[in-house]
């Protein structure tokens, strides 16, 4: 047996300077040996702490052993009883401050945790390379609508499935995925890969129906009187913008609009889809999720020459994932750190040229725990930029909460659902995801997803035995 490495495997990537001018995927997956020389590193602990961290609970020592075994069969088996989407998961959860994050085996200071990701992503795409999936069982315990089909109602759909119940998903676009086909850029996780994952749910007995927009095409109390209970899901999709002076200028826009465009309306594809896309030279990019790493990284393959993201806090703060940072800083993204905008600058034709910023020093923390970042006064300066991308957060949608008066909502405007059954103030209603959480991450939606299901399980068969 190999010895065991004090470093993780790495995965091969595309080259920086070649990836920065391309949507392919940049990590480009383990070879059979390299998974194998990973998974020899797992201790095999037999109380693993990384499956309490694990959202969905896999049975993370379980499948590293099978590929350690080399039987990738037993080792899909082991994840698929978990997970449904696990050739997503392995892409972009962050590992790092979940499974990983308490690998005992990290916790040496001489060894790096196990890549539980990356080995995830490995079971996965030999699943989907060899066509592997678990025989449909019959679909007759009771009927469950779905509204959204986003990573938290594809999670909820395919463990009621496996349990033996008619799930119909409804989606308001024409294509399901939600943030996954709308959201996160080709070159994170690609749109074959989506797909895939999703007819393989479908392949369990699975409906979806696209183009429904419920409190429009259908209302909710329709729907409460064809199903036996409900999940809604529709995460929260509504842009943020800071509001600061010159909003309204011909150059600034949400993030979300930039990456449907490019993600969701094939703008990546150009010249193969013509797809309306700002294509600029000098980019500003507010924030400093995944989601501003996301609008970055992009808008270079989109030719832009300077791309600058613009945080108000440091590097140490930053909420984007490590990897995305560093893929990030590879490509060329430039960074502003302890930065805010103050206001976006016109030519005086209505486009944007410049955005007027104010540097920043931080001073106590706020509710987050957070230091909060206080302005230096007269510290002013300028980027020009002809494009601005607001990547700030995201609220929840309207349509559907403000046509169903019945179901509660919070302070903030999302549902009142409780956080340790998913139910809502109306019988038979559950809730999760965004919707509930505000924008998280998606193994967190999943989470949700495989809790709410349960719980409708529970409360079906209960109405059943009155």
């Amino acid at each position: 047996m190999a010895k065991r490495s004090y470093t993780k495997t790495p995965m091969k990537e595309q080259d920086p300077i070649v990836r920065s001018t391309n949507f392919s995927e940049v990590a480009l997956g383990y070879t059979d040996e390299e998974g194998r020389l990973e998974a020899i590193r797992c201790l095999q602990c037999k109380d693993a702490p990384c499956i309490q961290y694990c959202p969905v609970m896999i049975d993370i020592p379980g499948f590293i052993q099978a590929i350690k075994d080399e039987d990738m069969p037993e080792a899909y088996r082991i994840i698929n009883r978990f997970s449904n989407l696990p050739a997503i998961c392995g892409r972009v959860c962050p590992q790092e401050k979940q499974c990983e994050m308490v690998c005992r085996l990290g916790k040496s200071k001489k060894f790096e945790p196990v890549a539980i990701g990356k080995l995830e992503r490995y079971v996965a795409d030999w699943a989907l390379e060899n066509a592997v999936s678990e025989e449909p069982i019959p679909l007759d315990k009771g009927k469950v609508a779905v509204i959204g089909s986003g990573p938290s109602g594809l999670t909820v759909a395919g463990d009621l499935a496996k349990m033996g119940y008619e799930a119909t998903i409804f989606e308001a676009l024409h294509k399901a995925g939600g943030v996954l086909s709308y959201g996160i850029p080709e070159f994170r996780l690609p749109k074959s890969i989506v797909a895939k994952e999703i007819n393989q749910i479908k392949a369990a007995g699975v409906k979806i129906e696209t183009n429904v927009i419920v409190g429009r095409t259908i209302t909710m109390e329709e729907i409460m009187d064809q199903f036996d209970a409900c999940y809604i899901a529709v995460g929260a999709g509504t842009p943020n913008f800071m509001g600061i002076p010159g909003t309204g200028l011909n150059g600034v826009q949400a993030s979300s609009e930039f990456l449907t465009r490019i993600n969701l309306m094939h703008g990546y594809e150009f010249p193969k889809y013509d797809t309306p896309v700002k294509r600029s030279k000098k980019v500003a990019v507010i924030g400093g999720g995944n989601v501003a790493m996301d609008a970055a990284r992009s808008a270079k393959r989109l030719g832009a020459d300077q791309v600058t993201v613009i945080y108000r806090r440091t590097v140490e703060e930053l909420p984007a994932r490590e990897e995305e940072y560093h893929h990030s800083v590879e490509e060329g993204i430039e960074y502003e750190w302890l930065t805010a905008p103050v206001e976006y600058l016109g030519d005086g034709d209505g486009n944007l040229i410049g955005v007027k910023c104010i540097k920043m020093e931080l001073g106590e923390p706020d509710d987050s725990g957070r230091r909060r970042p206080v302005p230096i006064p007269d510290s002013e300066f300028i980027i020009e930029s002809s494009e601005v991308i607001e990547a700030i957060g995201q609220g929840p949608n309207k349509i559907l909460l403000e046509s169903y008066p019945d179901m509660n909502l919070n302070k903030w405007g999302y549902i009142d659902a409780d956080e340790e059954t998913c139910a809502t103030n109306v019988p038979g209603l559950f809730a999760g995801g965004d919707i509930v959480t505000g924008a998280a991450t998606v193994i967190l939606a999943m989470g949700a997803g495989k809790l709410a299901a349960k719980e409708i399980d529970a409360y079906i068969t209960q109405q059943k035995d009155q």
